[in-house]
């Protein structure tokens, strides 16, 4: 393809550093002052003892823009990958089998925080801004080991307070209540990873949480609509954004979900990968991953809300655009953002497989050919015709 992702990269990385080459002693100091969007991270690495602290940037204000990606859509890939590398991330290691203590009390409040709490962060060491972005792992701005942390001007969000007080609520319950109850899912994320839910308390690495709320969420919800009624129609709805091309398609069927991902490497080849599963849910852990649970986490949202039940093949098609990886959020978004469009009825299974593949460089053949759903759907039991 004509589009070569290391040079969307070298330019998001040359106006970075532009930008540091007038402001970069904002990010290189061993204090840090600034309003946190709010912010939290856990990372994974040395688990069970791992970094947890603030992501804070060095302005004051309305931030809060810089960590929610359910307002991202429709943003460029650079302005994304600049919040991230905007956002100072202080840590301590600290075991997760153990959040107690004042700092994760601070970094608890910080996360049930409705408003953008001022902070002031003193690292043992100065930070260094980040200069280099590749395209493997998701864009971080400088990491310090915090020596202290303080927030002030908190606003307390109450269903949060009222989830984080209730210690008889198991936490799938209180991701669900919380879900039901409007809050953000990337808020809800935070508050499981800085270990505020559940009897049995503990700090959970951010990207498993991330995984964890999707799958909760949507797994409560295909418990509702395997109460549903069939759909009667074959329906195809499509998105596309930052170098990504989806495609839904429901057809008459008993709850079924497929999800196929296809990726161009840089040498010219394609990658796949897919995973599904029927109405007794997955069975392993997702090849394609995160992405897996985001995606249907849109879908069953959709489903629950329109009282229906379907089969569900969802395609990805990921381009060189999308030259830095930016999180699984936008996967959620984009299957959000197609339903929100207008659907294309096909009259077939077979003619909306076809609709489902026209927006995609890559052929109807080969994503029958590195998928299972027409294997699953000849394996039809009794039960799907009930």
């Amino acid at each position: 393809m004509s589009i070569n992702a290391a040079n969307i990269r070298k330019s998001i990385e040359k106006n970075w550093n532009e930008y540091l080459s007038k402001y970069g002693n904002l990010f290189s100091s061993n204090t840090i002052s600034g309003s946190s969007p709010p912010s939290v991270f856990v990372g994974s690495y040395g688990y069970p003892k791992v970094g947890v602290g603030p992501m804070v940037p060095p302005i004051h204000g309305d931030t809060g823009i810089l960590d929610a990606p359910e307002k991202w859509l429709g943003k460029s890939l650079e302005e994304i990958v600049n919040f991230r590398l905007n956002l100072i991330r202080g840590t301590q290691n600290i075991s997760v089998q153990n959040p107690t203590g004042r700092y994760i009390e601070n970094l608890q409040e910080l996360a049930m925080s409705s408003n953008n709490p001022d902070s002031e962060i003193t690292f043992y060491n100065n930070t260094q801004p980040s200069s280099f972005i590749d395209g493997e792992s998701a864009p971080f701005g400088p990491i310090g080991q915090v020596k202290s942390a303080k927030f002030s001007g908190i606003l307390t969000s109450k269903p949060l307070e009222k989830t984080y007080y209730d210690k008889d609520l198991s936490t799938e319950d209180a991701i669900v209540s919380l879900y039901n109850s409007g809050i953000e899912i990337s808020k809800i994320q935070k508050c499981l990873s800085i270990g505020m839910f559940g009897k049995k308390r503990k700090l959970v690495p951010t990207r498993w949480s991330i995984t964890a709320t999707d799958d909760s969420i949507s797994k409560n919800l295909v418990g509702k609509i395997l109460e549903y009624s069939l759909i009667d129609s074959y329906t195809v709805f499509n998105y596309e954004h930052l170098g990504n091309s989806f495609s839904v398609l429901l057809f008459p069927h008993r709850w079924m979900y497929e999800m196929q991902e296809a990726w161009h490497t840089d040498t010219g080849k394609i990658g796949f990968g897919a995973d599904a599963e029927d109405a007794n849910g997955i069975n392993h852990y997702p090849s394609i991953a995160g992405a897996y649970y985001a995606a249907k986490l849109g879908v069953t949202e959709y489903l629950a809300k329109k009282k229906m039940q379907a089969g569900v093949l969802v395609l990805r098609e990921i381009r060189p655009e999308y030259a830095v990886p930016v999180g699984v959020w936008q996967v959620r978004e984009a299957i959000r953002a197609a339903f929100n469009g207008k659907p294309i009825v096909a009259e077939s299974l077979e003619q909306g497989i076809d609709i489902a593949c026209k927006p995609m460089t890559i052929s109807k053949k080969e994503w029958l050919s590195n998928g299972s759903i027409l294997k699953m759907l000849r394996q039809k039991t009794i039960t799907d015709y009930l």
